[in-house]
């Protein structure tokens, strides 16, 4: 999933025709970018304290928080763009292979981290985990699901094909969550449609518990809508591709963007913004916003050529999976061994942070310490030039 990073050429807003194998700084940077704010969000000191901006919407609604995770599938998407045309001239087993083989890798590390460090401490003693009751589905488990499923119909349905199923998959959605969830409230939490699917494929310990009961936001019906993030993501790429790194490309991702941002608060009446449930019009919300990210970027990296902040975000770029799971194991670890009767991540966080700084800001100082510290695993990796491939 690691990638080798190379901007596009742009000269007094001629189009350039896109080489085999070029990519756009933009699309590392954003990639970057997600990844930064994935472990900054995921890591904070305490839960019960952080600021409003780090915080998903507590059910309806969306904070910056809620676009991390589709503005990465919309980058999956759009990596997808370039990394598609190798296959143009190839039979369809070897792509069936290419894209078979990685999703299953990326749904097994997602497993992987379920399951990790296959302890927990009960009464300060370390207990092996019940790994029958583990969580099946979650945040790499999503995106191989979006992988897969968008690559075969990108490739089948190309590109006007590929548009005109998300717009249906969107309005079916829409339709299964409105007719088969509660008649008082079809979008609530525990009577929701995706809810009910997933406890006809799942029992209820396989689950995520976070909202107090079994439900996973990351559940196998409320993917379907996902896969949306990764073909508007595609498109997008197609569209950079054939445009250019020029203004108006930029401005005519920025005024689709907005459209769409507008278009999904219009849905938002009827069919509420949600990112647990993944509902169609968050999926429009959020596209919209990709679309302006992606276009401020390339104006700012690609036509004003300001690019000496870059490398950081690169850095996280060009091994992402690796330092997500990463980030993921180091903090899972520091939970379960122990120091002075408590985890090593509190008594860190009690000694180093909260001793001198009032909780709000401790917790969130501990957040960017640690993306920091994944960003320098990340940075010593890229300067020995060992970039981790899925």
């Amino acid at each position: 999933m690691s990638t080798t990073t190379a901007a596009g050429t742009m000269e007094e807003n001629k189009v350039f025709p896109v080489k085999k194998g070029e990519r756009f700084l933009a699309l590392d940077v954003l990639r970057g970018l997600t990844i930064a704010l994935m472990v900054l969000v995921n890591t904070p000191g305490s839960w019960s304290t952080i600021y409003a901006p780090f915080k998903h919407a507590a059910w309806h609604g969306f904070t910056i928080t809620d676009l991390v995770f589709p503005s990465f599938l919309f980058v999956v998407g759009n990596a997808m763009s370039f990394s598609m045309r190798k296959f143009d001239a190839q039979p369809d087993s070897v792509f069936l292979k290419k894209v078979i083989r990685r999703t299953f890798k990326i749904f097994f590390i997602g497993l992987f981290l379920s399951a990790f460090p296959f302890v927990y401490r009960s009464g300060g003693e370390l207990v092996f985990k019940d790994l029958t009751d583990m969580r099946i589905m979650g945040v790499l488990q999503r995106i191989a699901l979006c992988y897969f499923f968008a690559s075969l119909i990108v490739k089948n349905l190309k590109l006007k094909g590929s548009i005109i199923l998300s717009a249906v998959i969107l309005m079916v959605y829409w339709g299964i969550m409105y007719y088969f969830g509660d008649a008082a409230d079809p979008y609530s939490m525990e009577g929701n449609a995706a809810l009910k699917f997933d406890l006809l494929v799942f029992p209820a310990e396989n689950l995520w518990r976070g909202f107090g009961f079994p439900f996973d936001p990351e559940g196998l019906l409320s993917t379907l809508p996902a896969i949306v993030n990764v073909i508007a993501g595609y498109v997008a790429g197609i569209f950079i591709q054939r445009s250019g790194n020029n203004f108006t490309t930029v401005w005519k991702l920025v005024l689709v963007g907005l459209a769409f941002v507008i278009a999904g608060e219009i849905w938002n009446v009827f069919f509420p913004i949600n990112k647990p449930l993944w509902t169609s019009s968050y999926v429009v919300l959020t596209i919209g916003w990709s679309l302006v990210l992606i276009g401020a970027l390339i104006w700012i990296i690609e036509v004003v050529r300001l690019r000496s902040w870059t490398y950081f975000f690169e850095v996280f770029g060009k091994n992402p999976l690796f330092i997500f799971v990463m980030s993921g194991i180091f903090v899972m670890l520091m939970n379960v061994i122990w120091i002075n009767g408590g985890s090593m991540k509190g008594w860190i966080y009690d000694n180093f942070f909260l001793s001198w700084l009032e909780p709000y800001n401790a917790s969130l100082l501990f957040a960017v310490t640690y993306m920091l510290l994944m960003w320098l695993m990340g940075y010593w990796m890229d300067k020995k030039r060992i970039y981790i491939k899925v």
